[in-house]
């Protein structure tokens, strides 16, 4: 199942904008690896935003649970700086075109 995830980050204070962004760094670092991989599908950085998009594929939301854990934001125990975390799950546009037919016949 495909899933947007939405991320807003804040630098903590007293963090210093080099420890906020080597931070970041390392999570960018992953999360195009995982672009590349085909893991995830696709990934935007909002512009003049300290705010990230994706879009990836899990088979189960404990799928998703774990993918968000191995993430190094995480694992380094910087979780504190993602102050928010939306998850959307995606259905495909054509299934949904199917279902209007239907629906549109129906009284």
């Amino acid at each position: 199942m495909l899933f947007m995830g939405y991320f807003k980050l804040a630098k903590p204070e007293g963090m210093s904008n080099k420890e906020f962004y080597s931070v970041w760094e390392k999570e960018a670092e992953a999360a195009v690896a995982a672009l590349r991989a085909g893991a995830v599908k696709a990934l935007y950085k909002v512009p003049g935003k300290p705010e990230v998009v994706s879009i990836l594929e899990a088979n189960t939301a404990d799928d998703l649970d774990h993918l968000m854990h191995s993430l190094p934001i995480w694992k380094l125990g910087y979780a504190h700086i993602v102050t928010e975390i939306t998850w959307t799950p995606l259905r495909p546009y054509e299934n949904w075109a199917e279902d209007l037919k239907k629906l549109a016949r129906e009284e």
